[in-house]
């Protein structure tokens, strides 16, 4: 079996969490480390938005200052997510890895597989999203609003019907990035704060169709499941079905040096986070 990389970060800030992900993204393509599996939290709750977003257009700032979260902007794309209650996953891998679809679609189906594995490990009947409609296509390429959770994309995990896990991919100097949330609470109120409405009538929408789209692990279950249980299902999920064996890793020191300048030097400045 493959050996990959294990990291489970814990609660980090918001730009850390962002720098280590590209600095893991860096030294695989360097070729200094095997492909990574990265699990980690936000400390403080962080809105963070896709790199093609504009923030002052989609998220309310005075609200995010005012309720003490984090923001910082996503070196993939996608749409804003409201990182509280729940486990954050990425994986770093090479677009050459054997048996690795060229497309992008395939190849999120490819390792969103170790996330479907993960809620089966839970005990949970969850399912790849696929559109059925041609409603539902037209409003994966065109999205009502900047609320990730809004609608699922392809195949991003479905649970009876609602989305409960959502993923954002990038491809840079020949590796694939993607990056996740699974859901284990969802604080309905807090993630409509945060957001930019062009009325008070379409955040009324909103809040009335949220609880049809989105779902959260604990939200279903008759006992809650701890952020432990998650990291065991979904690293056992990971390693399943991307067939590897998981070898536990930290950085060194100069690595965290190396994390830790990409942060300062990008992801916790405001030319960075509130770029046009």
């Amino acid at each position: 079996m493959t050996t990959w990389y294990f990291l489970n970060s814990g609660k980090c800030s918001p730009s850390f969490n962002m720098a280590l992900d590209e600095a893991l993204l860096d030294w695989h393509s360097e070729g200094l480390i095997p492909p990574v599996i990265r699990f980690y939290e936000w400390e403080p709750a962080t809105v963070s938005i896709g790199y093609f977003q504009r923030a002052e257009k989609d998220i309310n700032i005075e609200a995010v200052r005012a309720q003490g979260l984090g923001f910082v902007r996503r070196p993939t794309g996608g749409r804003a997510v409201l990182h509280e209650h729940e486990l954050t996953y990425s994986i770093i891998v090479t677009e050459s890895y054997p048996n690795m679809p060229e497309t992008v679609t395939e190849a999120y189906r490819v390792l969103s597989e170790g996330i479907l594995q993960g809620f089966q490990n839970l005990g949970m009947d969850a399912y790849f999203s696929v559109p059925a409609t041609e409603e539902q296509l037209a409003d994966l390429k065109k999205p009502k609003s900047a609320v990730c959770f809004d609608a699922p994309s392809w195949y991003e995990l479905v649970v009876e019907g609602k989305k409960i896990a959502g993923s954002a991919q990038t491809r840079q100097k020949g590796v694939i990035l993607q990056h996740g949330a699974i859901l284990l609470d969802l604080d309905e109120e807090k993630l409509l704060s945060v957001f930019n409405f062009d009325s008070e009538e379409a955040k009324e929408r909103m809040r009335k169709k949220l609880p049809d789209k989105a779902v959260s692990i604990n939200s279903l279950v008759k006992e809650p499941v701890s952020i432990e249980q998650c990291v065991e299902a979904f690293r056992d999920g990971f390693a399943k079905t991307l067939q590897i064996e998981l070898k536990p890793f930290t950085l060194s020191e100069g690595q965290l040096k190396y994390v830790q300048a990409l942060e300062e030097k990008k992801y916790a400045h405001d030319d960075w986070n509130f770029k046009k």
